[in-house]
């Protein structure tokens, strides 16, 4: 190998005494972000395996002089845990089944088909993406609350509490979100139009030609829509805290709450809990980590 090789150039190059202090500063950075990230998980971990007198008395100790899992025993007991699970994946799946539905049949018609105001319509939806959900939040309840026909409700809303504590106040308002819109509108704008041409050519219906030729081709991008939907829906805390008053609809983010009262935290099962419930999506992520990523970039892309 000659000193002309270019991999030694670069290597020459790679060693200046500049690029040494900027790659070391950028492992120190990222050093300082990942136990940023990382350390309140481990902490949240240790501290559901201590007992209850070493949470207090050694609350920054990294591994408990006595590890027991009486605090899962405790979180999973105390309260309907295996009920708040069965709320929280019922409404997931719902949430996740309803968005990609709805949310692909308006993406395909805003990527392909052709009517009157169809560019105001997905302007007006993609800005509705910049208002905090926390501005709509009393709208909405509103228009559960007196929705007509509903729990107990009259024609004109009233005598009843519509879909208030019911898993419909949960499904509804996110069974097509502008999110999903976008985000399959995107997929499906990068569809060849011949397919579509051919297949009107042939006879075939509209919702034939989403529902046969399209749809199978934007899996990949249903996949994503469909792990971010259920994350979404499995954290979910505030929403559902506001609509459902039934102990035994609650979610298992609202359950956790039952460990915090007015005067005293039990911390131990309430760590414990925590960790159950970030299983099922820390779960999800790992093992869907890369598609999210392809998702996402590709819509990006366009």
């Amino acid at each position: 190998m000659t000193t002309a090789d270019p991999y030694v150039l670069r290597l020459k190059r790679a060693s200046t005494p500049r690029q040494k202090v900027g790659t070391t500063a950028w492992y120190i950075a990222v050093i300082a972000v990942s136990i940023t990230t990382v350390f309140p998980l481990i902490w949240t971990i240790v501290t559901s395996l201590k007992p209850e007198g070493e949470i207090l008395s050694s609350s920054l100790q990294i591994w408990p002089d006595q590890p027991t899992l009486e605090n899962y025993v405790k979180a999973w007991t105390s309260v309907p845990f295996g009920r708040y699970f069965f709320n929280s994946t019922f409404l997931a799946i719902a949430g996740v089944v309803l968005n990609i539905f709805f949310g692909s049949l308006a993406g395909y018609a805003f990527a392909r088909l052709r009517f009157r105001g169809k560019r105001v319509l997905f302007g007006t939806l993609l800005s509705s993406l910049m208002i905090p959900g926390i501005v709509t939040m009393v709208p909405t309840f509103l228009v559960l609350r007196r929705f007509p026909f509903a729990g107990g409700n009259d024609f004109f809303g009233q005598g009843g509490m519509g879909f208030i504590n019911s898993y419909w106040a949960i499904i509804l308002p996110g069974a097509a979100g502008a999110f999903a819109v976008f985000f399959m509108r995107q997929f499906f704008a990068s569809m060849p139009e011949e397919l579509a041409e051919a297949a009107r050519i042939d006879g075939a219906s509209e919702f034939r030609i989403f529902a046969q030729i399209y749809m199978p081709l934007a899996k990949a991008g249903a996949a994503v829509l469909g792990i971010l939907t259920f994350q979404a829906g499995w954290n979910s805390f505030m929403w559902p805290l506001i609509v459902l008053s039934d102990r035994d609809m609650l979610t298992v983010q609202v359950g956790l709450a039952a460990f915090k009262t007015e005067h005293t935290t039990d911390y131990g099962p309430l760590m414990a809990g925590t960790v159950i419930v970030s299983l099922p999506v820390l779960l999800i992520f790992v093992l869907a980590q890369r598609y999210i990523i392809e998702g996402v970039a590709h819509v990006g892309s366009k």
